[in-house]
């Protein structure tokens, strides 16, 4: 059995006849590490790594890709119509709607303000014409499509609404949308928002830091080692990108220093707190870290191989940006246990014990673990552990009812949590002409197809308007103006529709925005079903193989699975009468579900693998109590912590981003003080030794006397 990260004593270290082999090679190899010269071989291979890999990580935006057809699945229809789009002679340009409103009707005045932007907007298509204006039925409203070059839709439509906000008339309305509006605000959003979301993160980890150790030297280790391995899974996560071609998405940009910098400062925590607590038995630093290295790093590496195989899950996954997340996310957790378990250590080692100032840990002296509220908990639950886990599921359960209310699709405008500028107009747009006007579907057809594609599209429930065909080659496209607005549920189930009525046509296709949308929808959804029961067995796997049980291992992933129900009803409930939010994303269950049960389990591994070795020493009841009470205070300031860094991502100004924060900060919160404090703890006290079927835990006999106090 792997040795718990918080297991009560070091041991001598010595060979012994019942200790597993492989804890002797364990012991050899934390002696090696906590030497000096050791030491500072591992902090100069360090220096040579970040000169390698520092040039490299700030390269990883370079092959960010956020067009939204590239994260679908080669098969899907609206993939198949962009890509025989894109591989015409021609680029197919970006259309930028130009909207222009006067509630009492537009006069001359304002046709000659719409004449001469046509002449300035004329000078951004790169000889594509401009379309004329077309006037609304009431008589209020003017829409100019422009034809905007691709790859310079963002500084041609920040040019657009300059030259718009430089001749303002009172009373007129006028607003810049359609995809190129819509295309340049989000890229607006995502603007300097992971250089952002780093200093965010770096600012709250050094706050909680501080708190923790109450140290002005010791925060500035965790922080630095975990700057330090995020740098690395950058530059190793770009490599991979740029030679593989996967699809890196500003989302996983964001998400990865959430991640190293949570988990990296959970497993310092771990590490240094075993390493303070053999400070105090040990009067040689090298022998407190060679004790603390070989207790804490194979919980922590067991931990670490469970997130990451979790995550790499995600690479079963049909949406490209999904299965993208999944090996950049295993990367950043690898180098951020390489970095934690080698150079954290080295560093600790160096600077000696003066590095927790003002709290030194001398020998003979107890640890302030051991004087905490932990015990008294345990207790509490100890007396009545059968009312105290059913009370507290109880509490989940009603928590997770909150999942009756939710709301799942976010429209084009609903992405934001303020309101862009392609929203205002696409408001404007919804008052006098069909909302979907500035963005319509897109049928793609054999040439002698196109009367019949047309008669079909026509005569489909939600079609406002069949515009005329464009030829393409041997092709041609049939743009639909939907009643709906772009990527409302209402403009999908046109989609679908108009996919019934021309499908019978050999070769038509239906594509564009909307159906993009539902084509992402029905391959997230297919995404749940595949890649959550192929985690929750994976993570199975592990727990039966680190426990050698086949009951805890279930009863663990239940707990972790009703957190996270609790959690997605919890955050239902507040997204929609606190934050406002009209719906939750379709992508974000997947995620927290990834994120939320492989970091659960990893709390629980930390917990249950202390349990198993003091049950094995002091019988069932009081080692279950005493594995509470030596565990609880580090792995809840590690939940705290963790909870924090995701939070960070609740100032985002993208909906589903802050969706994604709440949701795994309030499920790591909820699993931390709920699930892993009470509802395990008072399962396996009221399952006794049922608990560990088939194999019992053996005593573990080169345990001191001393054992009882130290626990």
């Amino acid at each position: 059995m792997l040795r718990s990260v918080l297991s009560p004593r070091a041991g001598s270290g010595r060979p012994h006849p019942g200790r597993p082999r492989h804890d002797g090679l364990l012991t050899a190899v934390a002696r090696g590490l906590s030497r000096t010269r050791t030491s500072l071989l591992l902090l100069a291979c360090w220096l040579l790594i970040m000169a390698a890999a520092g040039p490299l990580s700030s390269k990883i935006y370079a092959v960010v890709n956020n067009d939204a057809t590239s994260y679908l699945p080669r098969t899907a229809e609206s993939t198949q119509v962009y890509s025989i789009l894109a591989h015409q002679a021609r680029p197919q340009p970006a259309d930028a709607t130009v909207v222009y409103v006067r509630g009492t009707g537009i006069t001359s005045p304002d046709r000659a303000r719409v004449a001469a932007d046509v002449s300035r907007f004329a000078k951004l298509t790169g000889g594509l014409p401009v379309g004329q204006p077309i006037p609304s039925q009431d008589g209020k409203a003017l829409v100019v499509n422009v034809p905007l070059p691709p790859d310079r839709v963002t500084q041609d439509v920040s040019a657009m609404r300059s030259q718009i906000a430089s001749d303002r008339r009172a009373g007129l309305e006028v607003s810049v949308t359609g995809p190129a509006g819509q295309m340049a605000d989000f890229v607006g959003a995502w603007a300097g928002l992971d250089t952002m979301i780093l200093v965010a993160t770096m600012a709250v980890v050094t706050v909680i830091l501080l708190l923790t150790y109450r140290s002005p030297v010791l925060w500035l280790l965790p922080l630095l080692t975990a700057s330090l391995s995020y740098t690395v899974a950058a530059a190793a996560v770009y490599l991979l990108a740029s030679r593989t071609g996967m699809v890196i998405s500003s989302e996983t940009t964001g998400v990865l220093p959430v991640l190293v910098f949570g988990a990296g400062t959970d497993y310092a925590l771990l590490l240094i707190a075993r390493y303070r607590e053999e400070l105090h038995r040990h009067h040689d630093r090298h022998a407190a870290m060679a004790a603390a290295w070989r207790r804490a790093v194979p919980a922590i590496a067991a931990s670490a191989a469970t997130v990451s195989i979790s995550l790499l899950c995600l690479g079963a996954a049909r949406m490209s940006s999904t299965r993208a997340l999944g090996p950049a996310g295993a990367i950043g957790i690898v180098s951020t246990l390489i970095a934690m378990t080698t150079l954290l250590p080295a560093i600790l080692v160096l600077a000696g014990r003066w590095i927790f100032w003002p709290s030194t840990p001398r020998p003979g002296t107890v640890p302030s673990a051991a004087r905490g509220p932990w015990g008294r908990i345990g207790q509490a639950i100890g007396r009545r552990p059968r009312p105290v886990w059913a009370g507290a599921a109880l509490v989940l359960a009603v928590l997770a009812a909150g999942l009756a209310q939710s709301r799942f699709g976010l429209s084009q405008t609903q992405v934001f949590r303020t309101t862009p500028d392609f929203a205002v107009g696409q408001s404007m747009l919804a008052r006098h002409y069909p909302a979907g006007v500035s963005d319509p579907a897109l049928i793609v057809a054999p040439g002698d197809r196109v009367t019949a594609v047309e008669t079909a599209a026509r005569n489909v429930s939600g079609v406002a308007q069949v515009l005329p065909a464009r030829p393409l080659g041997d092709r041609s496209v049939v743009p639909v103006v939907l009643r709906d607005a772009p990527a409302t549920s209402g403009a999908e189930a046109t989609v679908q529709r108009l996919r019934t009525a021309v499908h019978p046509i050999r070769g038509a296709m239906v594509g564009g925005d909307s159906a993009t949308d539902l084509d992402s929808r029905i391959a997230t959804v297919d995404d749940m079903k595949l890649v959550m029961p192929l985690v929750l067995a994976v993570i199975l796997v592990v727990l039966v193989v680190l426990l050698r049980s086949l009951v805890a291992p279930v009863m663990l992933l239940a707990t972790v699975v009703l957190s996270y129900l609790a959690s997605l009803g919890a955050g239902s409930l507040l997204f929609q009468h606190v934050f406002g939010f009209a719906a939750m994303d379709y992508s974000v269950p997947l995620m927290v579900f990834v994120f939320l049960v492989a970091l659960g389990v990893d709390y629980t591994i930390f917990l249950m693998t202390r349990v198993r070795e003091e049950v094995a020493e002091r019988g069932h009841r009081r080692g279950v109590l005493a594995g509470l009470r030596g565990t609880g205070g580090v792995i809840t300031s590690a939940g705290v912590v963790l909870a924090a860094t995701f939070s960070v991502l609740g100032v985002m100004p993208l909906v589903f981003m802050v969706e994604m924060g709440v949701l795994v900060a309030l499920g790591v919160l909820i699993d931390t003080f709920i699930v892993r404090s009470i509802v395990v703890p008072a399962l396996a006290l009221d399952l006794g030794w049922a608990t560990w079927w088939p194999a019992l835990p053996r005593p573990n006999r080169e345990r001191g006397s001393g054992h009882e106090e130290a626990a």
